[in-house]
């Protein structure tokens, strides 16, 4: 396959200023700002990032506004993620960020999104990253960079419509789950308010206090699921970053029970997430996390496990050390202070719960299975191995 250079498939390449942009006061943002965090699964993701002011995004925008259909590559830390903006977003380069705008002549937006996401380009952009410490691309590098070629305008078209169509369908699943949870927190603090709310301190209704520890992987298909940080997101667990190790190599006590609470304890970004597991899949988590496991004749769970989000905020504050080291410490979250609903309050709210975490989870569910159809039928359509009408007939049935 013969090859050409990325530049010629975008009429604007665009590098950040290569500064974080200030994070706006409370109340006064008006735009994202988007840096490699904020970029995850080929998406870019508002959830996690930060606003900023009028000023800074004028200032942060002066090289070029990002549209609709702009592509954000990241350049360093690491390299190689892309996010396509969507319409209505309105953000500005994060550092060690890019701007991608296709030339409408020679590409498709879409299909240029997912061609930067296929396995040739990705080992492409890996394998011109330098650096010892940081891998990273330098700008002329990114424009310059060897990519095969494309098919016609239609072809290219077709796929950006057909893998654009699974990426439709897991972000309506998103918002349905997002949507639950967050009526699921409004109900649960209208049943905090209507009934005598409980106060009690973490530690002294849990079972288990226990702290994961530094596993040794490996890359065998059939063992033991290994939890970190950044699987503990938007309060719920994400498979996608985990990894495995030997079940022989785990013990007992720090195996994972349905309904333990997951408390990201150390990071900067995630310090503080809160999430619940609700799988019956054998796992276990590594040393940054903190696992929480409620005694059931106590409190309910499911109850404690949306307590401890509402407390969130309180934990994140609670992270000591430096910049790079903040951590917290079990002894913290033991003693943090939750507060639930009357026990008869409890138990009328659990039913309610149930009802929308399950529709969630049903959701999630479906979008692994459409996400990794995607990931399937990426590199055939990318390699003509597969014609885009074979791929729209499975595409059909699954969606």
């Amino acid at each position: 396959m013969s090859m050409q250079k990325l530049e010629d498939l975008c009429e604007l390449i665009v590098d950040c200023k290569n500064r974080t942009p200030p994070a706006a006061p409370e109340g006064e943002g008006v735009a994202f700002s988007i840096g490699t965090p904020d970029i995850l699964d080929g998406r870019i993701r508002l959830q996690s990032a930060k606003r900023v002011t009028q000023e800074t995004y004028e200032t942060w925008t002066a090289r070029a506004v990002p549209r609709a259909d702009d592509i954000i590559l990241t350049r360093e830390a690491p390299v190689g993620r892309v996010g396509r903006v969507e319409d209505g977003m309105v953000l500005c380069l994060g550092q060690r960020t890019m701007l991608l705008r296709p030339d409408p002549s020679r590409t498709d937006a879409r299909f240029l999104h997912y061609f930067l996401l296929s396995d040739d380009v990705q080992a492409t952009l890996h394998g011109h990253a330098s650096g010892s410490t940081v891998p990273h691309l330098r700008v002329a590098q990114v424009r310059t960079l060897p990519v095969p070629s494309v098919p016609d305008l239609a072809v290219q078209r077709a796929i950006g419509q057909l893998l654009g169509a699974l990426d439709e369908k897991i972000a309506v699943n998103e918002r349905v789950a997002a949507m639950g949870r967050e009526l699921g927190l409004t109900l649960f603090a209208q049943a905090i308010q209507s009934g005598e709310p409980v106060e009690v301190m973490v530690e002294s209704v849990a079972t288990a206090l226990t702290r994961g520890v530094a596993p040794k992987y490996t890359d065998s298909s059939d063992e033991l699921v290994v939890l970190n940080q950044k699987c503990v997101r938007d309060g719920r667990v994400n498979l996608e970053p985990s990894r495995l190790t030997l079940r022989e190599k785990v013990k007992t006590a720090k195996l994972l029970h349905r309904n333990d609470v997951l408390v990201n304890s150390t990071g900067v970004g995630t310090l503080g997430r809160v999430a619940r597991w609700t799988s019956v899949l054998e796992a276990t988590v590594d040393s940054h996390i903190t696992i929480v496991r409620f005694d059931e004749q106590q409190v309910d769970p499911v109850c404690a496990g949306f307590a401890m989000l509402l407390a969130q905020p309180d934990i994140e504050a609670m992270g000591e050390g430096s910049t790079g080291q903040t951590e917290l410490r079990r002894v913290q979250v033991g003693g943090l202070e939750i507060t639930l609903p009357s026990p008869a309050g409890q138990k009328e709210i659990r039913a309610k719960l149930d009802a929308l975490e399950g529709r969630a989870d049903k959701a999630l569910a479906e979008s692994l299975t459409l996400a990794a159809l995607r990931n399937a039928l990426l590199p055939q359509l990318m390699s003509g191995t597969l014609r885009v009408r074979e791929a729209e007939r499975i595409v059909e049935d699954a969606v």
